[in-house]
């Protein structure tokens, strides 16, 4: 069977299972997403020996240690998983929210409702912990899944699918709603995203280059997640000692995801002295630092090189980071549009009105003042699971959760009106 079959009858089941989510009530599928929640705890460890398989052959096949730690689960992070669902089932109930409301001069009744879209696809790299976020949040809206994930976590999206579609076999939502698309056969990919007609919303998380070519090459409306090239802009008015954790939290606490920062900006007024304290705590972190000619000036014994504009473009995923001092808001702002992607930027400031031209002139999906560019999420902003962070301005922007995943219908209710 070609890939395209593969797909469409993928697919077509996900679709037809999919009427038991159309009639389920939200408890209903609050409780699916707290069985899958209970199954994944207790098949742990049959999930992290299926991880450490995509592991071994991860380092035999020399996956760089950014993409190895994407790919890896750790007790701590299949709790994180099951926890992740549990928040997702306790949030309110997407489904048939009245978001306007009317009554014509002829007496009909209009509403628009929120309803799901129906079939989404979901293509991602080595990160197994999307094939359960995506799978739940995506239930909860009541649409079906086709997860399409790397060739390279394919042992632990196998468990985990198994996990889930095992625990919804208990429930009143049936388990087809969440389809596995083979990734042992590249084709398949390219079937899910011609699959127009089939489904009806394909969603890309991954690298710049696997977003790009989902948005370049589906047929199927895409929504386009963000390559995460961000920034932390140090003013000349910062609390030097907010600024220092700050900065060492955006690119170090966990550098391989796309809302960690790529590039310090300093404030030219106080680079002289804030600068040199700057790049030793990065360097001591273990960062590999890259800046501009000012930079270099400043840097004192602390190794660095003179960043390209390559550098300033590159979303590293590793501990890597580029520095350049400018003389202004506006400076640092010129320096995002050029070289940003529109994902999060920071500022650090007590200077209100420095905070707010910073907001004005960010063209972007998440600001963040005084405070880390890592909190451009969905758990951390009370979404529960994320489906992805959106860096395009229709339909969704920013850390998308379960609104996101809804479109709209207009219920219409006469009593014998007929058009003149």
């Amino acid at each position: 069977m070609d890939a395209a079959q593969i797909v469409s009858n993928l697919a077509v089941t996900a679709r037809s299972a999919a009427r038991t989510l159309s009639v389920s009530t939200g408890a209903q599928r609050a409780a699916a997403l707290n069985a899958i929640a209970d199954a994944i705890e207790s098949r742990s460890s049959e999930i992290l020996e299926a991880n450490e398989l995509d592991m071994v052959r991860g380092r035999e096949a020399g996956i760089n240690a950014s993409l190895l730690d994407r790919l890896l689960l750790t007790p701590a992070r299949v709790a994180g998983i099951a926890n992740g669902a549990r928040q997702v089932s306790q949030l309110p109930d997407p489904l048939g929210i009245t978001l306007r409301h009317s009554t014509l001069p002829n007496g009909i009744d209009l509403q628009q409702i929120s309803v799901p879209f129906g079939v989404i696809g979901m293509v991602y790299e080595a990160r197994p912990n999307v094939t359960v976020d995506a799978a739940v949040i995506l239930l909860m809206s009541g649409n079906a899944a086709l997860l399409r994930g790397s060739s390279s976590a394919a042992s632990s999206n196998q468990i985990l699918v198994t996990v889930m579609r095992d625990a919804l076999a208990t429930t009143l939502i049936s388990p087809d709603v969440i389809q596995l698309v083979p990734s042992d056969n590249r084709e398949t990919v390219k079937a899910l995203l011609h699959a127009r007609g089939k489904v009806d919303l394909v969603i890309p998380r991954g690298s710049a280059s696997l977003i790009r070519m989902v948005v370049d090459e589906s047929t199927v409306p895409a929504i386009e997640t963000g390559a995460g090239v961000c920034h932390v802009y140090i003013d000349e008015f910062a609390d030097l000692e907010k600024a220092i954790p700050i900065i060492i939290n955006s690119k170090v606490q966990r550098p391989s995801v796309c809302n960690a920062a790529e590039t310090l900006l300093i404030h030219s007024a106080i680079a002289k002295d804030f600068a040199p304290v700057a790049l030793k705590a990065l360097h001591d972190a273990g960062v590999v630092l890259h800046g501009d000619s000012q930079t270099l000036e400043v840097s004192g014994s602390v190794p660095i090189t003179l960043a390209t504009d390559e550098n300033w473009c590159t979303e590293y995923g590793t501990l890597e980071m580029n520095v350049a001092i400018v003389d202004s808001v506006d400076a640092a702002s010129e320096h995002i549009a050029k070289y940003g992607t529109q994902h999060t930027e920071a500022i650090v400031t007590e200077n209100k009105t420095n905070a707010a031209r910073f907001i004005a002139l960010s063209d972007c999906a998440a600001v963040m003042v005084n405070t880390s560019t890592r909190f451009t999420d969905g758990e951390q902003m009370g979404f529960g699971a994320e489906i992805g962070i959106s860096n395009q301005k229709l339909h969704a922007r920013g850390p998308m959760g379960l609104e996101a995943m809804t479109t709209t219908t207009w219920i219409v209710t006469g009593n014998g009106q007929i058009r003149s």
